[in-house]
């Protein structure tokens, strides 16, 4: 690393000094790095011992395996042809060769002189890249470039192979990225300045603190890394996080249903059921009182009953997607029955609690429970041809596989599940947190929405296989082909309106998907496009003037037409909804308080919320 890297006019141009990268105190960073290799033990025999008793299994195996199978039919197309591997690898080494030109020029040109061209610019939103040395410093510019251009150089191979079918393409891009986000060079600490920096200036300190953390991590997550990404130790279920004040009414093996307090003297005469899902818990809409859905639907009027899905064991395991459905959703409509006298509502799913909403319409549909007049969706999905990333966990072998690991206990493991989810965002949810915990020995900022996400949550074997079926996989619900208390289910025969809310930015239920899924229902359909993605393009209050939503045509045809065409309004779009909910009905009655007709069993948030795995 030199001095004189050469670096041009501009923000950086203060020379790099290798002094910053040397030792300081050999003798002290002699001892921190023996005390590092004490914990990287303790860390390994945390991982290890969980394996010896068979407590925990080799749960990386089965996506491993299907990896490699997936890369194997690339490395078949571009290897089968000689010309084609040719030109290929002369492809990446002509970049290698501009990167090394380049560094050449840099090194020999006078630090107030125009500097060459980039062989491939970062984008200026990279996190992993803004420290000033890894454009100052001639040896971290190399690494940089070299990454981002092998990195191009892979995705472009996955684009250019012919022959592979949509999901084997989709697959390999998946797995390319998440390769390239592994290797990234701001991942280690001796390609990384900043961290390199760090540790020098700390003797070695914050590797310590950093591999006591990974021990204490195995150890929480059984043998298994429970990266944590938030102070826990910084919220209470209760007490600062989901505190809306209210009473569990109803429970049954699979949920408990909670009442909220009303917080206006007249409320609209159609209670709100919602629904939402049991991946992660139903608090992502009562963070704190400023994020919190709940409480703003409330005091806009509603009396709000939210399902509280149980946190399942073993004994849930043969509870499929028919007792969420009665056990859950009915189970709701019985309770608020009970406990207002009412019999016709108004109901909220979100995410697969959408999915499961839009099934339980379409089976009481024909079993003539009309008790649901109108059916909101976030960010739910009727339709997976266009699911996005998750469908790359999905096909036969691969739920064959989950389907047997589940079979022992009965369940999928939640962190199974928040690997996958943090999978879609590596970048953001894995990469940075491994740096910063592991690397640089720093505790995670409390943060609330990120504490919420690593709340995890199990999925009964049954209920989980019967999703991952025929959703994503054989798309029998968008068919008309999904089999249900011995019907077969069709969304024509669901005749209420429909409020369809997408999140353009949404990487889970991505806005073309639930656009895709509007055309099945059997009713007239409202379309509405939020800014931002799957949690903050549902979770924000109009106080907080984030975002925006597009709102247009009935939602038919071509997607980017009705995008083009659509009319965009700042800020949310919870005022919006709350519109069309009063233009349904706005029938207004006296304030309903939880308790007046049913004895509660609990105040709010319930028990069941509480379940950690």
């Amino acid at each position: 690393m030199s001095e004189n890297t050469g670096q041009g006019k501009g923000e950086n141009d203060t020379p790099s000094s290798i002094e910053q990268y040397l030792v300081k105190d050999p003798d002290l960073f002699a001892l921190n790095i023996a005390r590092m290799i004490e914990q990287a033990g303790k860390a390994a025999s945390a991982w290890i011992e969980p394996r010896e008793g068979g407590q925990a299994r080799h749960h990386m195996a089965e996506p491993m395996a299907d990896m490699v199978k997936t890369f194997s039919q690339l490395s078949q197309y571009w290897l089968s042809d000689p010309q084609r591997t040719l030109e290929a690898q002369t492809r990446l080494l002509g970049s290698y060769m501009d990167i090394w030109m380049r560094a050449i020029q840099r090194l020999n040109t006078p630090m107030d002189s125009d500097q060459p061209e980039e062989a491939i610019k970062s984008q200026r939103k990279d996190k992993r890249f803004q420290d000033p040395e890894w454009e100052r410093n001639a040896f971290f510019d190399l690494l940089k470039q070299t990454y981002l251009v092998t990195s191009k150089w892979a995705a472009d191979l996955v684009e250019q192979t012919q022959g592979l079918d949509e999901h084997t393409r989709q697959k390999a891009e998946f797995y390319v990225k998440q390769v390239s986000a592994a290797l990234s060079p701001s991942n280690f600490l001796f390609t990384n300045p900043e961290l390199l920096r760090e540790t020098m200036a700390a003797h070695g300190d914050n590797l310590v603190r950093g591999m006591k953390m990974l021990a204490q991590d195995i150890a929480a997550g059984k043998g298994e890394l429970k990266l944590r990404q938030v102070d826990d130790t910084q919220f209470a279920i209760g007490e600062n996080i989901a505190i809306s004040p209210g009473k569990v009414v109803g429970r049954s093996d699979m949920a408990e249903i909670i009442q909220y307090a009303p917080s206006t003297q007249k409320v609209l005469k159609r209670p709100l059921l919602i629904c939402p899902p049991w991946i992660n818990k139903f608090y992502i809409l009562d963070l704190n009182p400023e994020k919190s859905f709940i409480r703003w639907a409330t005091a806009q009027g509603h009396t709000v009953f939210v399902i509280s899905w149980v946190n399942p064991d073993e004994r849930h395991a043969t509870k499929g997607w028919e007792a969420y459905i009665r056990e859950g959703l009915q189970f709701g409509l019985d309770t608020i029955e009970k406990a207002t006298g009412e019999t016709r509502v108004n109901a909220i799913g979100y995410c697969v609690g959408g999915t499961l909403l839009a099934s339980a319409l379409a089976l009481m549909a024909q079993e003539g429970d009309e008790r649901i007049c109108s059916a909101t969706f976030f960010a739910a999905q009727v339709d997976f041809t266009y699911a996005g990333d998750l469908k790359v966990f999905v096909d036969e072998d691969q739920i064959q596989a989950l389907e047997a690991a589940m079979q022992d206990k009965g369940y999928l493991e939640g962190s199974r599940m928040a690997t996958a989810f943090n999978m879609l965002r590596s970048n953001d949810l894995i990469w940075p947190y491994v740096v910063n915990n592991y690397m640089r020995g720093k505790d995670p900022m409390p943060f609330d929405l990120l504490y919420w996400n690593s709340d995890s949550t199990r999925m009964t074997a049954a209920n989980h296989s019967f999703y991952l079926r025929n959703c994503y996989l054989e798309n029998n619900l968008a068919r008309a082909q999904m089999q249900l208390a011995g019907r077969t289910l069709s969304l024509a025969d669901i005749k209420v309106p429909i409020y369809m809310l997408a999140a353009k930015q949404d990487h889970i239920a991505p806005a073309l998907s639930v656009f895709t899924g509007c055309q099945f229902f059997g009713g007239d359909v409202e379309y509405v496009m939020s800014g931002s993605g799957h949690i903050a393009g549902v979770i924000n209050p109009p106080q907080s003037g984030k975002y925006q939503y597009w709102t247009g045509n009935k939602p038919v045809g071509d997607f980017d037409q009705w995008v083009e065409k659509a009319k965009e309004t700042p800020g949310s779009w919870w005022p919006h909804w709350q519109k069309w909910i009063k233009s349904q009905d706005n029938k207004r009655v006296a304030a309903r308080k939880p308790g007046q007709k049913t004895q509660p069993l609990d105040d709010a948030p319930g028990a069941y919320v509480r379940i950690i795995v």
